[in-house]
Protein backbone atom coordinates (compact mmCIF):
# COMPACT_ATOMS: atom_id res chain seq x y z
CA UNK A 1 0.00 0.00 0.00
CA UNK A 2 1.27 3.78 -0.78
CA UNK A 3 -0.36 6.62 0.54
CA UNK A 4 -2.40 7.36 -2.16
CA UNK A 5 -4.38 4.16 -2.09
CA UNK A 6 -4.47 4.59 1.50
CA UNK A 7 -5.98 7.70 0.97
CA UNK A 8 -8.67 6.30 -1.03
CA UNK A 9 -9.27 3.59 1.40
CA UNK A 10 -10.36 6.16 4.05
CA UNK A 11 -11.94 7.87 1.75
CA UNK A 12 -14.11 5.40 0.37
CA UNK A 13 -14.54 3.51 3.76
CA UNK A 14 -15.60 6.77 5.66
CA UNK A 15 -18.01 7.31 2.76
CA UNK A 16 -21.84 6.19 3.01
CA UNK A 17 -22.94 3.51 0.84
CA UNK A 18 -26.15 2.30 1.52
CA UNK A 19 -27.99 -0.04 -0.56
CA UNK A 20 -29.95 1.12 -3.25
CA UNK A 21 -28.38 5.03 -3.03
CA UNK A 22 -23.87 3.54 -3.99
CA UNK A 23 -23.79 6.44 -6.64
CA UNK A 24 -21.20 8.86 -4.46
CA UNK A 25 -19.26 5.52 -3.04
CA UNK A 26 -19.16 4.07 -6.71
CA UNK A 27 -17.82 7.20 -8.05
CA UNK A 28 -15.08 7.85 -5.67
CA UNK A 29 -13.77 3.83 -6.41
CA UNK A 30 -13.77 4.90 -9.92
CA UNK A 31 -12.00 8.00 -10.03
CA UNK A 32 -9.37 6.44 -8.06
CA UNK A 33 -9.20 3.13 -10.64
CA UNK A 34 -9.09 4.97 -13.79
CA UNK A 35 -5.62 5.70 -14.09
CA UNK A 36 -5.13 1.81 -14.15
CA UNK A 37 -8.08 0.49 -16.32
CA UNK A 38 -8.59 0.98 -20.07
CA UNK A 39 -12.26 1.77 -19.99
CA UNK A 40 -15.37 1.29 -17.80
CA UNK A 41 -18.70 0.34 -17.63
CA UNK A 42 -21.82 1.59 -14.84
CA UNK A 43 -24.56 0.11 -15.50
CA UNK A 44 -28.47 1.64 -14.97
CA UNK A 45 -28.42 0.56 -10.80
CA UNK A 46 -24.95 1.99 -10.20
CA UNK A 47 -22.64 -1.38 -10.37
CA UNK A 48 -19.18 -0.16 -11.74
CA UNK A 49 -17.38 -2.27 -13.73
CA UNK A 50 -13.09 -1.14 -14.64
CA UNK A 51 -12.37 -3.46 -18.08
CA UNK A 52 -8.77 -4.19 -18.50
CA UNK A 53 -7.44 -5.63 -21.92
CA UNK A 54 -10.74 -5.36 -23.70
CA UNK A 55 -11.60 -7.56 -26.58
CA UNK A 56 -10.09 -10.59 -25.54
CA UNK A 57 -11.86 -13.99 -26.02
CA UNK A 58 -11.67 -15.51 -22.66
CA UNK A 59 -12.94 -13.02 -20.33
CA UNK A 60 -12.65 -13.28 -16.26
CA UNK A 61 -14.20 -11.43 -13.64
CA UNK A 62 -12.54 -10.22 -10.18
CA UNK A 63 -15.71 -8.68 -7.88
CA UNK A 64 -16.87 -7.83 -4.53
CA UNK A 65 -19.70 -5.36 -3.65
CA UNK A 66 -20.07 -1.91 -2.50
CA UNK A 67 -23.23 -1.52 -0.67
CA UNK A 68 -23.60 -1.25 2.91
CA UNK A 69 -26.71 -1.80 4.98
CA UNK A 70 -28.76 1.04 6.73
CA UNK A 71 -32.48 2.08 7.56
CA UNK A 72 -35.24 3.51 6.01
CA UNK A 73 -37.63 6.27 7.59
CA UNK A 74 -41.13 4.60 7.95
CA UNK A 75 -42.72 6.79 9.92
CA UNK A 76 -42.66 10.15 11.34
CA UNK A 77 -44.65 10.62 14.58
CA UNK A 78 -46.07 14.08 15.40
CA UNK A 79 -43.51 14.78 18.33
CA UNK A 80 -41.02 14.83 15.47
CA UNK A 81 -39.45 11.10 16.68
CA UNK A 82 -38.44 8.55 13.07
CA UNK A 83 -39.01 4.93 13.30
CA UNK A 84 -37.34 2.68 10.82
CA UNK A 85 -37.13 -0.02 8.71
CA UNK A 86 -34.35 -1.87 7.76
CA UNK A 87 -32.61 -1.30 4.91
CA UNK A 88 -30.53 -4.90 4.34
CA UNK A 89 -29.28 -7.06 7.33
CA UNK A 90 -28.99 -4.07 10.09
CA UNK A 91 -29.16 -5.04 13.62
CA UNK A 92 -31.45 -3.33 16.26
CA UNK A 93 -29.35 -4.46 18.74
CA UNK A 94 -26.50 -2.83 18.40
CA UNK A 95 -28.51 0.71 17.05
CA UNK A 96 -30.03 2.48 20.65
CA UNK A 97 -27.26 5.07 21.73
CA UNK A 98 -25.90 5.12 17.97
CA UNK A 99 -25.41 8.57 16.12
CA UNK A 100 -26.73 8.58 12.70
CA UNK A 101 -26.41 10.52 9.67
CA UNK A 102 -30.04 10.95 7.33
CA UNK A 103 -29.09 11.25 3.87
CA UNK A 104 -31.43 14.46 2.50
CA UNK A 105 -31.41 15.64 -1.10
CA UNK A 106 -30.58 19.05 1.60
CA UNK A 107 -27.65 17.27 2.50
CA UNK A 108 -26.55 15.23 5.78
CA UNK A 109 -28.72 15.61 8.76
CA UNK A 110 -27.56 14.24 11.95
CA UNK A 111 -29.75 12.46 14.73
CA UNK A 112 -29.44 9.74 17.47
CA UNK A 113 -30.87 6.38 18.28
CA UNK A 114 -32.97 7.07 21.66
CA UNK A 115 -33.62 5.00 24.33
CA UNK A 116 -35.60 4.73 27.83
CA UNK A 117 -32.93 5.64 30.76
CA UNK A 118 -32.00 2.61 32.49
CA UNK A 119 -33.28 3.78 35.56
CA UNK A 120 -37.01 3.75 34.02
CA UNK A 121 -36.98 0.50 32.38
CA UNK A 122 -38.12 -2.37 34.67
CA UNK A 123 -34.49 -4.70 33.85
CA UNK A 124 -35.98 -7.82 35.02
CA UNK A 125 -38.52 -7.61 31.93
CA UNK A 126 -35.40 -6.51 29.60
CA UNK A 127 -35.44 -7.41 25.96
CA UNK A 128 -33.66 -6.94 22.92
CA UNK A 129 -34.70 -4.21 20.49
CA UNK A 130 -37.03 -5.22 17.87
CA UNK A 131 -36.76 -2.90 14.89
CA UNK A 132 -39.98 -1.56 15.75
CA UNK A 133 -38.64 -0.08 19.20
CA UNK A 134 -35.97 1.71 17.40
CA UNK A 135 -36.68 5.82 17.29
CA UNK A 136 -34.36 8.38 15.74
CA UNK A 137 -34.06 11.80 17.48
CA UNK A 138 -32.94 14.91 15.10
CA UNK A 139 -33.62 17.66 17.67
CA UNK A 140 -37.14 18.43 15.97
CA UNK A 141 -40.33 18.72 18.06
CA UNK A 142 -42.85 18.24 15.42
CA UNK A 143 -43.17 16.29 12.29
CA UNK A 144 -43.33 19.33 9.90
CA UNK A 145 -40.24 20.36 11.81
CA UNK A 146 -38.84 17.04 10.56
CA UNK A 147 -39.78 17.30 7.15
CA UNK A 148 -38.85 20.78 6.64
CA UNK A 149 -35.18 19.27 6.75
CA UNK A 150 -35.75 17.39 4.11
CA UNK A 151 -36.52 14.17 5.49
CA UNK A 152 -39.45 11.87 4.40
CA UNK A 153 -40.65 8.71 4.32
CA UNK A 154 -37.75 6.55 2.30
CA UNK A 155 -34.93 8.48 3.93
CA UNK A 156 -31.78 6.47 3.69
CA UNK A 157 -29.87 6.30 7.09
CA UNK A 158 -26.64 4.89 7.98
CA UNK A 159 -24.62 4.88 11.69
CA UNK A 160 -21.89 7.45 11.73
CA UNK A 161 -18.65 5.56 12.78
CA UNK A 162 -15.45 5.95 10.29
CA UNK A 163 -12.52 3.49 9.45
CA UNK A 164 -9.86 3.37 12.33
CA UNK A 165 -6.49 1.21 13.13
CA UNK A 166 -6.19 -0.76 16.11
CA UNK A 167 -3.20 -1.69 17.98
CA UNK A 168 -1.35 -1.10 14.55
CA UNK A 169 -2.68 -4.79 13.68
CA UNK A 170 -6.51 -4.19 12.37
CA UNK A 171 -8.56 -2.18 10.62
CA UNK A 172 -12.01 -0.89 12.66
CA UNK A 173 -15.05 0.32 11.34
CA UNK A 174 -18.34 0.14 9.79
CA UNK A 175 -19.21 -1.47 6.49
CA UNK A 176 -15.77 -3.14 5.97
CA UNK A 177 -18.34 -5.44 4.29
CA UNK A 178 -17.67 -5.06 1.85
CA UNK A 179 -15.55 -2.12 0.87
CA UNK A 180 -12.81 -3.28 1.95
CA UNK A 181 -13.36 -6.14 -0.56
CA UNK A 182 -13.82 -2.71 -3.09
CA UNK A 183 -10.40 -1.45 -2.44
CA UNK A 184 -8.79 -4.87 -2.93
CA UNK A 185 -9.54 -5.56 -6.12
CA UNK A 186 -9.13 -1.95 -6.99
CA UNK A 187 -5.69 -2.53 -5.60
CA UNK A 188 -5.53 -5.83 -7.71
CA UNK A 189 -5.70 -3.74 -11.19
CA UNK A 190 -3.28 -0.72 -9.68
CA UNK A 191 -0.24 -3.68 -9.29
CA UNK A 192 -1.60 -4.46 -12.63
CA UNK A 193 -0.64 -1.47 -14.06
CA UNK A 194 2.16 -0.27 -12.25
CA UNK A 195 4.05 -3.87 -12.95
CA UNK A 196 3.42 -3.61 -16.96
CA UNK A 197 1.45 -7.27 -16.71
CA UNK A 198 -0.15 -7.64 -19.86
CA UNK A 199 -2.88 -9.89 -19.16
CA UNK A 200 -3.85 -12.49 -21.91
CA UNK A 201 -7.37 -12.13 -21.27
CA UNK A 202 -9.89 -9.38 -20.84
CA UNK A 203 -10.54 -8.99 -17.19
CA UNK A 204 -13.39 -6.96 -15.36
CA UNK A 205 -13.35 -5.21 -12.08
CA UNK A 206 -16.49 -5.40 -10.46
CA UNK A 207 -17.45 -3.63 -7.59
CA UNK A 208 -21.64 -4.35 -7.69
CA UNK A 209 -24.51 -2.54 -6.47
CA UNK A 210 -27.10 -4.38 -4.08
CA UNK A 211 -25.59 -7.81 -2.39
CA UNK A 212 -27.08 -7.09 0.71
CA UNK A 213 -31.11 -7.27 -0.20
CA UNK A 214 -30.12 -10.16 -2.29
CA UNK A 215 -27.11 -10.24 -4.61
CA UNK A 216 -29.10 -8.19 -7.24
CA UNK A 217 -26.29 -6.12 -8.45
CA UNK A 218 -23.99 -9.28 -9.11
CA UNK A 219 -27.27 -11.12 -10.67
CA UNK A 220 -27.51 -7.75 -13.19
CA UNK A 221 -23.96 -7.68 -14.40
CA UNK A 222 -22.99 -11.44 -14.71
CA UNK A 223 -25.97 -11.55 -17.32
CA UNK A 224 -24.29 -8.92 -18.82
CA UNK A 225 -20.45 -9.33 -19.25
CA UNK A 226 -20.68 -13.30 -19.71
CA UNK A 227 -17.49 -13.99 -17.98
CA UNK A 228 -15.72 -17.42 -18.40
CA UNK A 229 -14.52 -16.96 -14.87
CA UNK A 230 -15.65 -15.26 -11.81
CA UNK A 231 -13.35 -14.64 -8.62
CA UNK A 232 -15.51 -12.76 -5.93
CA UNK A 233 -14.25 -11.63 -2.65
CA UNK A 234 -16.34 -11.09 0.53
CA UNK A 235 -16.52 -10.87 4.30
CA UNK A 236 -16.62 -14.24 6.49
CA UNK A 237 -16.61 -14.41 10.29
CA UNK A 238 -13.86 -14.83 12.15
CA UNK A 239 -14.72 -17.25 15.23
CA UNK A 240 -12.27 -16.53 17.62
CA UNK A 241 -14.26 -14.25 19.82
CA UNK A 242 -16.81 -15.33 22.31
CA UNK A 243 -20.29 -16.17 21.70
CA UNK A 244 -19.11 -18.15 18.76
CA UNK A 245 -19.63 -22.32 18.20
CA UNK A 246 -16.46 -23.81 15.93
CA UNK A 247 -18.66 -27.14 15.63
CA UNK A 248 -21.06 -24.84 13.78
CA UNK A 249 -19.73 -21.98 12.39
CA UNK A 250 -15.76 -23.31 11.92
CA UNK A 251 -12.30 -22.52 12.99
CA UNK A 252 -11.84 -19.09 11.47
CA UNK A 253 -9.50 -16.27 12.33
CA UNK A 254 -8.72 -13.26 11.55
CA UNK A 255 -4.82 -13.08 10.81
CA UNK A 256 -4.85 -16.58 9.60
CA UNK A 257 -4.86 -15.34 5.97
CA UNK A 258 -7.57 -15.63 3.25
CA UNK A 259 -10.26 -18.24 3.81
CA UNK A 260 -11.23 -20.45 0.40
CA UNK A 261 -14.66 -21.65 0.71
CA UNK A 262 -16.02 -25.27 -0.33
CA UNK A 263 -19.65 -25.20 -1.57
CA UNK A 264 -21.79 -25.97 -4.45
CA UNK A 265 -22.04 -22.32 -5.91
CA UNK A 266 -17.60 -22.95 -6.10
CA UNK A 267 -16.55 -24.47 -9.07
CA UNK A 268 -13.99 -26.90 -7.40
CA UNK A 269 -11.37 -26.73 -10.31
CA UNK A 270 -10.75 -23.12 -9.88
CA UNK A 271 -10.97 -23.83 -5.99
CA UNK A 272 -7.78 -25.92 -6.38
CA UNK A 273 -6.61 -23.97 -9.18
CA UNK A 274 -6.54 -21.06 -6.19
CA UNK A 275 -4.80 -23.32 -3.85
CA UNK A 276 -2.61 -24.16 -5.93
CA UNK A 277 -1.05 -20.57 -6.60
CA UNK A 278 -1.55 -19.58 -2.82
CA UNK A 279 0.55 -22.58 -1.90
CA UNK A 280 3.11 -22.12 -4.67
CA UNK A 281 3.63 -18.16 -3.31
CA UNK A 282 3.32 -19.37 0.21
CA UNK A 283 0.16 -17.20 0.50
CA UNK A 284 -1.43 -18.34 4.28
CA UNK A 285 -5.09 -19.25 3.61
CA UNK A 286 -7.44 -21.23 5.37
CA UNK A 287 -10.66 -23.31 4.55
CA UNK A 288 -14.60 -23.18 4.83
CA UNK A 289 -17.30 -24.94 4.28
CA UNK A 290 -20.89 -23.98 3.74
CA UNK A 291 -24.26 -25.93 3.81
CA UNK A 292 -26.25 -24.79 0.60
CA UNK A 293 -24.66 -21.39 -0.76
CA UNK A 294 -22.32 -19.08 -0.01
CA UNK A 295 -24.56 -16.31 1.08
CA UNK A 296 -22.32 -14.04 -1.64
CA UNK A 297 -21.72 -12.58 -4.93
CA UNK A 298 -20.56 -16.33 -5.87
CA UNK A 299 -23.75 -17.23 -6.31
CA UNK A 300 -25.09 -15.05 -8.33
CA UNK A 301 -22.11 -15.46 -11.08
CA UNK A 302 -22.33 -19.51 -10.24
CA UNK A 303 -25.69 -19.76 -11.46
CA UNK A 304 -25.71 -17.18 -14.38
CA UNK A 305 -26.72 -17.51 -17.71
CA UNK A 306 -25.54 -21.24 -18.45
CA UNK A 307 -23.13 -21.42 -15.55
CA UNK A 308 -19.75 -19.79 -14.48
CA UNK A 309 -16.96 -21.05 -12.87
CA UNK A 310 -16.45 -19.37 -9.68
CA UNK A 311 -14.67 -19.25 -6.73
CA UNK A 312 -14.69 -16.82 -3.47
CA UNK A 313 -11.75 -15.63 -1.01
CA UNK A 314 -13.09 -14.60 1.85
CA UNK A 315 -11.70 -11.71 4.62
CA UNK A 316 -11.64 -12.95 7.55
CA UNK A 317 -13.71 -10.10 9.52
CA UNK A 318 -15.01 -9.55 13.41
CA UNK A 319 -18.28 -8.18 14.47
CA UNK A 320 -19.86 -8.67 11.57
CA UNK A 321 -23.29 -6.12 10.59
CA UNK A 322 -21.83 -3.65 13.58
CA UNK A 323 -20.57 -0.49 13.33
CA UNK A 324 -17.11 -2.15 14.92
CA UNK A 325 -16.42 -4.72 11.88
CA UNK A 326 -12.45 -5.32 12.07
CA UNK A 327 -10.25 -7.15 9.47
CA UNK A 328 -6.61 -7.73 9.96
CA UNK A 329 -4.25 -5.77 8.09
CA UNK A 330 -2.27 -8.70 6.74
CA UNK A 331 -5.32 -10.42 5.58
CA UNK A 332 -6.34 -7.54 3.52
CA UNK A 333 -2.61 -7.79 1.75
CA UNK A 334 -2.65 -11.69 1.44
CA UNK A 335 -6.18 -11.30 -0.07
CA UNK A 336 -4.67 -8.74 -2.76
CA UNK A 337 -1.78 -10.79 -3.28
CA UNK A 338 -3.37 -13.93 -4.10
CA UNK A 339 -5.94 -12.25 -6.47
CA UNK A 340 -2.93 -10.77 -8.08
CA UNK A 341 -0.79 -14.19 -8.36
CA UNK A 342 -4.04 -16.12 -9.53
CA UNK A 343 -4.67 -13.63 -12.22
CA UNK A 344 -0.76 -14.23 -13.37
CA UNK A 345 -0.68 -17.76 -13.50
CA UNK A 346 -4.07 -17.89 -15.87
CA UNK A 347 -3.60 -18.50 -19.07
CA UNK A 348 -6.76 -17.37 -20.60
CA UNK A 349 -7.97 -20.32 -22.43
CA UNK A 350 -8.55 -22.51 -19.16
CA UNK A 351 -11.74 -25.07 -19.53
CA UNK A 352 -12.94 -25.74 -15.85
CA UNK A 353 -15.41 -28.29 -16.43
CA UNK A 354 -15.34 -31.57 -14.74
CA UNK A 355 -16.40 -33.61 -17.03
CA UNK A 356 -14.76 -32.80 -21.03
Amino acid sequence: MNEQSKTFLYKYLNNASPTGFESSGQQIWLDYLKPYIDEHIVDVYGTAVGVINPGKDYKVVIEAHSDEISWFVNYIDDNGYIFVRRNGGSDAVIAPSMRVNLHTKKGVVTGVFGWPAIHVRDLAKDTAPKVTDLFIDVGAHTKQEVIDMGIHVGTVCTFVDGLFEMNNRYYVGRALDNRMGGFMIAEVARQLKENNVELPFTLYVVNAVQEEIGLRGAEMIARRLKPDLAICTDVTHDTQSPKYDKKEQGDLKAGGGPVLCYGPAVQNNVLDFIIDVAEQKDIPFQRQAVSRSTGTDTDAFAYATEGIASALISLPLKYMHTTVETVHIDDVQSVIHLMYETLLTLKGNEDFRYIK
